[in-house]
């Protein structure tokens, strides 16, 4: 934080303004206020006098003639109180010195340009979108919304019977395989008749060590299965199906709460580029006006009518306003650095602002618990929170299905060579099928499940309790925001009436001084008092607009 006087320029953040200094700021406010009206009260009374007693000072001794060769004081005419106060300065850049018309400005060239809008340069609403496109938390809330998509693809296919398909080839090792009769030695008596014939005719012996069965060492199988999850359906896969589509649905509503945010921080981060570009004007403003004090002071010095301290005190306040001004110029470079980063420009892009800070803004409508109702039913973040619980719960009847038994269907088709089903063996191929159903049920399952669930249900409240949480901010947010246009709205009314007053005030102090009627001092509190109130002035337009911008983004209007 940089200061000068009792002003300074804050170069922290995309929220980098100008502010009063002090313990506490509106105290200052309120303190440079009663200075002002003093200044301005004083300022009356000592015209007045003038007025009635040309010549004489109050308090003062007479005015010393004015050598034949003393440098005449510079004029002293400024804008009327009753004029349309301008932070703009003329066009060819020189910023203007209420009471002067000729000053050094060097290192100040072309200050004047910058409020005045460039035709083609880039607008608040323009930054507010390139920084949403280019967002790089948006794009980290689209590859969570790809992931949350994935899985919830891959929770429908759990609705798909479960198909499998085997092929196998198998080698079996060669062997003796044993007789039926256990080794024993004799014959069977065997006949071609039919069966049941009594006393077949022709009849034959086989051996016992005929009667053994083929080895195929050769196994051939092909099967195609197929399980149905019967009770899943009804208990575990339309949950988890259910699930997975409210996270998807919250991936979603964080995208758009990304986009939101980052388009709310472009915008604000584009009028603090304007506020501390106004700085500079001011403070080439402030420095134009201390200079022209100071020829005053050499002037007034040279006839006998102010002292070396006046001379020397109006060269301080000329060093520090030429500090002021540098270090207005390298906040301007901070913020428009900050408006490049926030929409990832190119350092070879010229940026140049196109909005203005003047101009009426249109009006808020509504009370606050109008607003209040409209953020509560348009803010993505809650909806967010909303899926996510849903998903919890979800989950939660996932995990209490554990504790039930599950049936299922299952089927098969098998053709194989041998097939193991067909005895005795033999090496050709032969197709079977077959058809069932199962239950199966485990104490584990049950002892696991109810905890799982516990936990998936504490998720669920967790997450209402954080919508809770989020609610009261966004009500706070709300307030804050209305509150602050409310405030920006009333400060620029009342800071055009202050700028008026304050130049005013400065024009009759500068004139009593020239005059041998006024102090130094008195001179360098009325310049003090004039760049306070325009320094305020120009926070007032700038604020204005930033508490829109920050009231649209509380109440979700800025919702892309």
């Amino acid at each position: 934080m940089r200061s000068f006087g009792f002003f300074r320029v804050s170069t922290t953040g995309v929220g980098a303004a100008v502010h009063t200094t002090g313990g506490n700021g509106q105290q200052s406010i309120r303190r440079g206020l009663a200075v002002l009206s003093a200044l301005a009260v004083g300022s009356v009374a000592v015209s007045a006098f003038a007025q009635q007693h040309p010549g004489t000072r109050p308090g003062a001794v007479p005015a010393r003639p004015r050598p034949p060769n003393a440098a005449p004081t510079a004029p002293t005419a400024v804008a009327a109180a009753g004029s349309s106060p301008t932070l703009a300065v003329p066009a060819n850049g020189q910023p203007a010195a209420p009471g002067s018309d000729s000053f050094d400005a060097a290192g100040v060239s072309k200050v004047g340009d910058l409020m005045a809008p460039v035709q083609g340069g880039i607008t608040a609403d323009q930054v507010g979108q390139r920084a949403m496109q280019t967002s790089y938390a948006a794009k980290a809330s689209e590859q969570a919304i790809a992931g949350a998509s994935a899985r919830s693809q891959a929770a429908w296919t759990n609705f798909l019977p479960r198909i499998g398909f085997t092929g196998r080839y198998t080698r079996l090792s060669n062997f003796v395989p044993p007789s039926l009769t256990g080794g024993a030695s004799g014959s069977f008596v065997a006949t071609n008749e039919p069966s049941g014939t009594t006393n077949p005719g022709a009849t034959y012996a086989l051996g016992f060590d005929t009667l053994t069965f083929p080895l195929v060492l050769d196994n051939w199988l092909a099967q195609a299965t197929i399980a149905v999850p019967i009770s899943d359906y009804f208990f575990r896969i339309g949950q988890g199906y259910s699930a997975a589509t409210h996270s998807e649905e919250a991936a979603r509503f964080d995208l758009i709460g990304a986009r939101a945010k980052s388009y709310a921080d472009g915008k604000i981060a584009y009028y603090t580029w304007l506020r501390a570009r106004g700085a500079v004007v001011v403070a080439a403003q402030t420095l134009a006006v201390a200079r022209a004090h100071l020829k005053d002071a050499q002037n007034q010095f040279t006839v006998g009518n102010a002292s070396k301290a006046d001379v020397l005190r109006a060269e301080t306040t000329v060093a520090s306003s030429e500090l002021f001004l540098e270090r207005a110029k390298s906040n301007v470079v901070q913020t428009e650095r900050q408006v490049r980063v926030a929409i990832h420009a190119k350092d070879e892009e010229m940026l140049a602002p196109s909005d203005t800070i003047d101009g009426a803004m249109s009006p808020v409508t509504g009370n606050i618990k109008q607003l209040v109702a409209e953020g509560m039913s348009k803010r993505p973040e809650i909806k967010s929170i909303d899926k996510n619980a849903d998903a919890a719960r979800k989950q939660a009847s996932v995990q209490n299905a554990g504790k039930y038994p599950v049936v299922s269907g299952f089927g098969d088709v098998t053709y194989a060579n041998p097939n193991s089903r067909r005895f005795p063996q033999s090496n050709e191929w032969f197709p079977t099928w077959s058809l069932g159903a199962q239950v199966t049920w485990s104490p584990n399952d049950m002892l696991i499940a109810s905890p799982q669930a516990a936990d998936a249900e504490a998720r669920a409240n967790q997450l209402e309790a954080q919508k809770g949480t989020m609610r009261d901010g966004i009500e706070i947010e709300i307030v804050q925001a209305y509150q602050g246009v409310v405030e920006a709205d009333t400060a620029i009314e009342t800071t055009e009436r202050q700028l008026a007053s304050a130049v005013e005030s400065y024009r009759v102090a500068r004139e009593l001084f020239n005059n041998g009627r006024g102090t130094g001092t008195t001179v360098i509190d009325a310049e003090q008092a004039l760049a306070q109130t325009r320094l305020d002035h120009l926070n007032a337009r700038v604020d204005a607009r930033v508490a829109r911008v920050r009231l649209d983004h509380a109440l979700g209007r800025d919702v892309r």
